[in-house]
């Protein structure tokens, strides 16, 4: 941390340092997103539309809400402010490149307007600098919700070069960033066609097997189709114990001091397989919080939530214990492989987010009912064994081309904000140093 704090000894000849206070005004905006009869009708540009871009402009799909007079005239957004976030994940700048009358700075964030010794667009790029952000940081207040006081925003110290090398170095920053967004964007895009060909080789795979020319039958499951004639259909509760678990008081230690049993929540549905817990409760609260035993060789399957975590399965492969928004099924071993199965309800995920989506109430849920009422398909074990052998090689190769390449995406972001850092600081001569 010491050398993002060590910049302003090694400025080239002719660059200040400055507190921000001294180079732009600074304004908390107290903008709430209400709307009342007696205010303004306005568009309200909010903590997500900055954490989430870089540049603003009316073309964005901002809130409607409505402000006083009072507080569009002081809130109002011009060309060339530079908005921050000042709560949560606090530093995170935008930059103001065109707007409306109607547009206003809503709450949760800062808004300066640069003075005449500095352009906004290289203000912009110093609050996105790595040794402006760790100052601000280090202003922040907070433990686990950080907030970040107007003092610590007024006083941050910003390089500031003559003008006409402002506009030079983020001219520079415009075109070299652009360049690697471009990179980043094709990376993404390849990491979305591999996890689309991920599903697509595991899905044919485990709901048509492997040999392309055996006869088909209707499986009479809508999300399942054909399937080979000899297969099986059955319902998941025909072939497994399906159950969930619940979470102990948290206030009564004897539930959790010392604890040694192995607990589990939704988040593990994220592994590729679940080797390991990081909470443990007491044989106490497994007893009085009627708590299941899940033995390995059990699939765990999240049954709340709204991102993409219900739906989701993952095999268990040591014993452990649940909450209540996991499921587990332990299969009939002789009967169906927990792999077997593990891929099967990932080929079902569409249909479990479909049957789970308020259904009949204010948040998705699956119910273990659900889960038991699930018909997959059967195959021999001995078929089983053979395609999870082939969705084991492929799902390796494409796993493997997916970590090099968010591996090469990490390096993209690095060398971005390693360019803008250095430009900013004058480690960079923009002028003569073309971007690698």
């Amino acid at each position: 941390m010491s050398n993002h704090l060590d910049w302003t000894k090694t400025l080239p000849d002719g660059w200040q340092v400055k507190p921000l206070r001294a180079v732009a005004d600074s304004m908390v905006s107290n903008v709430d997103k209400l709307v009342s009869d007696d205010e303004i009708p306005v568009r309200l540009c909010n903590y997500t539309d900055v954490y989430h871009n870089e540049f603003i402009g009316p073309d964005l799909d901002l809130m409607h809400a409505t402000a006083s007079a009072q507080e569009i005239e002081r809130f109002g957004l011009s060309v060339g402010d530079v908005l921050v976030t000042k709560d949560s994940d606090i530093g995170v700048p935008a930059l103001v490149v065109e707007t409306a009358d109607d547009i206003v700075c809503g709450y949760h964030l800062a808004l300066l307007r640069p003075r005449e010794t500095i352009h906004g667009a290289f203000l912009f790029r110093c609050l996105q600098a790595r040794p402006v952000q760790v100052q601000l940081e280090l202003a922040a207040n907070g433990v686990t919700l950080f907030g970040l006081p107007k003092s610590g925003i007024r006083d941050a110290r910003v390089p500031v070069p003559p003008l006409p090398l402002q506009r030079t170095i983020t001219d520079y920053l415009d075109r070299e960033t652009a360049r690697l967004d471009a990179l980043v964007a094709a990376k993404q895009r390849l990491l979305t066609l591999l996890a689309e060909k991920r599903r697509a080789v595991v899905t044919r795979a485990v709901t048509r097997g492997l040999d392309p020319h055996v006869p088909r039958r209707d499986s009479g499951v809508p999300w399942l189709g054909e399937i080979p004639v000899h297969w099986d259909v059955w319902k998941i509760g025909h072939l497994a114990s399906v159950g969930n678990g619940s979470t102990p008081r948290r206030d009564k230690a004897a539930y959790w001091t010392d604890g040694a049993i192995p607990w589990l929540n939704s988040s593990v549905v994220n592994r590729a397989e679940v080797t390991c817990a990081e909470q443990f409760v007491t044989a106490r609260a497994v007893r009085e919080c009627h708590l299941p035993t899940v033995n390995s060789g059990a699939v765990l399957i999240a049954i709340t939530g709204q991102g993409k975590t219900r739906g989701q399965a993952v095999v268990l492969s040591m014993q452990a214990t649940i909450n209540q928004h996991l499921a587990f099924v332990q299969p009939d071993p002789s009967r169906m492989r927990p792999w077997f199965l593990r891929w099967a309800l990932f080929a079902a995920y569409p249909f479990l987010r479909s049957i789970s989506d308020d259904a009949g109430g204010t948040k998705g849920a699956l119910t273990c009912e659900d889960v038991g009422n699930l018909r997959v398909p059967v195959p021999s074990p001995s078929e089983q064994a053979t395609i999870l052998d082939h969705v084991a090689a492929l799902t390796g190769r494409i796993d493997s081309l997916r970590a090099a390449t968010e591996k090469t995406l990490s390096l993209i972001k690095e060398r971005r904000a390693a360019l803008i850092a250095a430009a900013v600081t004058g480690r960079l001569d923009v002028g003569r140093t073309p971007c690698g």
